[in-house]
Order: C-alpha cells, then sequence, then structure tokens
C-alpha cells in the first residue's frame, strides 16, 4: 500500500515507506478473519528531545468480522467475550486500508528515543541538549524545599 493511502492522524506520526501486507482471508460460520503481517517504516517524534527518527514496523495481526445482520436490527446487541474483537461488515468486502491503519495505530510504539542517552529538552530554554550545553542554571530550588536546605 503507498504511503498516501493511510494517514495515521494528527499525533505527529506518519509512514515514512509503504506498507508491506502479507494477509490471509478466511471465511467459515458467517465469521470473516484477516491475518497476516504489516512490514513498514514511521516517521515519528522522540519522546524526550523531539528530534524525528524513522522506526522500523513489523507485526502479526489478526481481525475479525461479522456480517452486520448478526447485531440485530434495533442496534443492540449483548456481545460476549470472544467477541470483543469482533467488527462489523457490510457486503462481502472488508476494506484492507481501514484494517491496516487501525493495526498501524494499535502497534505504534508508546515511547520512542532517538537513542539510548538521549538528554532531552532543557526545562528552562528549550534547547535539545543532545545538540548544545545550554548554560541554564540548575541551582534554582524549590521553595517547598527551601526550609530543608539549612539542615545538616
Amino acid at each position: 500500500m503507498p504511503v498516501g493511502e493511510i494517514d495515521l492522524g494528527g499525533d505527529g506520526s506518519s509512514l515514512s515507506q509503504d506498507v508491506g501486507l502479507q494477509a490471509d482471508v478466511r471465511s467459515s460460520a458467517g465469521i470473516t478473519a484477516v491475518e497476516g503481517t504489516i512490514n513498514t517504516a514511521v516517521d515519528i517524534a522522540c519522546t524526550r528531545c523531539l528530534e524525528r527518527i524513522t522506526v522500523p514496523l513489523k507485526f502479526d495481526f489478526v481481525s475479525r468480522f461479522v456480517a452486520t445482520e448478526s447485531f440485530g436490527t434495533s442496534g443492540e446487541h449483548e456481545v460476549h467475550g470472544e467477541e470483543l474483537d469482533y467488527d462489523a461488515i457490510e457486503g462481502e468486502q472488508v476494506d484492507l486500508t481501514n484494517v491496516v491503519r487501525e493495526q498501524l495505530l494499535l502497534n505504534l510504539p508508546q515511547q520512542v528515543l532517538c537513542s539510548e542517552d538521549c538528554r532531552g529538552l532543557c526545562e528552562k530554554c528549550g534547547g535539545n541538549r543532545n545538540l548544545i550545553d545550554c548554560s541554564c542554571e540548575d541551582d534554582e530550588l524549590d521553595p517547598r524545599w527551601a526550609a530543608l536546605k539549612n539542615l545538616k
């Protein structure tokens, strides 16, 4: 799937290469299952310093679909534990673009570091401590702890 086909939303992450998808689609007993592997790379910001980095992603997934009629006509249907990962499908086709987008969003890393020793941003001036040695004073004492300063 080409990069431009999938929008990851406004959280600042974007695809940096086309999405490779290998999937099997099986249908039985009114349930359609899409099972496969997604392989791509995502452009995302480092959690500490906000520098953009490219992170490879490769993961397996399973998505299950049932016909809309299975949920009843009133729009209300009691869902059992094994049905929590089912989605409704209208007609005979599954839109794989939506499946891939959903799986990518679910598998984006929560915390990404450009390197293990990333120093992050300076709390005072906002400078990237990996690029500059800022001269901000770190001697400022939190007023809540000022009374303890004179204890020895």
